[in-house]
């Protein structure tokens, strides 16, 4: 099928799907959320009944009940916990499942932005109401104009903070390493090869809008005689250096990064957030416990590549990563790193993320530590801690309802209800 055609089926559908959730905006009228339990993530236990008061687009009282003003209008969601809307803190809207260098050289801008707005909807009615998107992989500053879209009303998805582009060296992680060179394919990140030019594309990344920067602090990684190794790509003295910029600009640096070296020189220079984070040292997490930098462990992505890989050799390297991202996982909670809640979700279906919490379960985390981890811990990485979160008076209204107990089973947040974001009803 021709491009063209592809894209005009995309927007038919976009049209399509946007009419159908289509809302309109936050009852003018109080409304009252009420279901059998209500989470209370601060401190830490579930209320019952749980009641949620809702007015406009904030959240006015929370608890076992509430008070019922005059003309309020009563939502009943039966046996269902009421909790804050998830937050992912690694996304990938600008991604889908295949070949990830083909489908970023194949496909058109225009193209992937459809292909985002239907991600971030996806994302949204399966109750995560805030995300973190880590680079569009060589769609620039495209994720700009689709989190505006969102803010706007005029596509549903999450609050949304982006970064653009990530940075890169020459040569490095996404540096399209595997075609032809005389065809000369661009990467799926911009080039900074020195603190100069890392300033500089800090200052072209916010001046097109990104919230934050994302930089690749690592590039291939291998296991080689039973030790794990990664090739560092930044000093840490570059790295302080983006970090000053950024901080001068009122925003953070977030690191692509597997292992040491350069999760040390991460932590040395003070990013908000280490993501992947298969091997830290016990300096490494001695900084990030100190500096509250947080670890995303995105263990889901690892989990999809080594049931999917193209090889039984690669399928084993890939089960091998795991195994021992896990073990590092134990030694890491036991030294007492901050975690954040990040699925890396893209290069697999959006929508199915929340399964990333129950492999931090497994791994060794209790259900009410990955709840922390997603949703206190995730709203102070994405810097809306006084806004989102928990369920709090002055608060977003970002609400969802699932089944059963989330302190029993963190399975149950995979079967999401009732999604509300900003008093708007979008699933019920």
């Amino acid at each position: 099928m021709h491009p063209r055609h592809v894209l005009s089926i995309l927007v038919g559908l976009i049209t399509v799907t946007v009419g159908a959730l289509a809302q309109a905006p936050p009852a003018t009228h109080p409304v009252i959320l009420h279901a059998a339990r209500l989470l209370d993530i601060e401190g830490g236990r579930i209320l019952t009944p749980g009641e949620v008061l809702v007015e406009g687009e904030k959240i006015m009282a929370a608890g076992s009940s509430v008070g019922h003003p005059a003309g309020v209008e009563t939502i009943d969601l039966g046996d269902t916990t009421l909790m804050p809307g998830l937050i992912d803190a690694h996304v990938h809207l600008f991604l889908h499942p295949g070949a990830e260098d083909l489908q970023t050289v194949e496909e058109s801008v225009p193209q992937r932005v459809i292909m985002a707005t239907l991600a971030a909807k996806a994302d949204l009615l399966a109750g995560f109401t805030a995300e973190r998107d880590m680079g569009t992989e060589g769609a620039g500053s495209a994720d700009t104009a689709v989190r505006e879209a969102i803010d706007r009303g005029e596509v549903p998805g999450p609050h949304m903070r982006v970064s653009g582009n990530a940075i890169n060296i020459l040569g490095g992680h996404e540096d399209a390493l595997h075609f032809n060179p005389e065809q000369h394919v661009l990467p799926n990140a911009t080039y900074a090869n020195n603190a100069d030019e890392l300033v500089a594309v800090i200052r072209q990344q916010i001046k097109e809008g990104a919230d934050f920067i994302k930089i690749y602090e690592t590039g291939r990684d291998f296991l080689k005689d039973g030790q794990f190794h990664t090739l560092v790509q930044y000093t840490e003295a570059q790295l302080a250096v983006a970090v000053a910029e950024t901080a001068r600009l009122q925003t953070r640096v977030a690191v692509h990064c597997e292992g040491e070296p350069g999760a040390l020189y991460a932590a040395q220079a003070g990013v908000a957030s280490i993501d992947h984070a298969d091997q830290l040292s016990d300096e490494t997490m001695r900084l990030m416990r100190e500096r509250q930098i947080y670890a995303v462990p995105t263990f889901m992505i690892q989990e999809y590549f080594a049931a999917h890989a193209s090889s039984p050799e690669g399928a084993a390297r890939e089960r091998q990563l795991l195994d021992y991202h896990a073990q590092e996982f134990h030694r890491q909670l036991e030294h007492g790193v901050p975690m954040a809640v990040g699925s890396d979700v893209g290069p697999f279906p959006h929508g199915t993320q929340a399964h990333e919490m129950e492999l931090m379960v497994q791994y060794g985390m209790k259900p009410l530590d990955v709840l922390k981890a997603d949703l206190l811990n995730g709203a102070r990485l994405l810097d809306w801690e006084n806004d989102l979160g928990a369920l709090k008076p002055g608060y977003n209204a970002d609400i969802i309802a699932v089944p059963g107990n989330p302190l029993e089973d963190i399975r149950v947040l995979q079967h999401v209800s009732f999604v509300m974001k900003s008093g708007t009803v979008y699933r019920r």
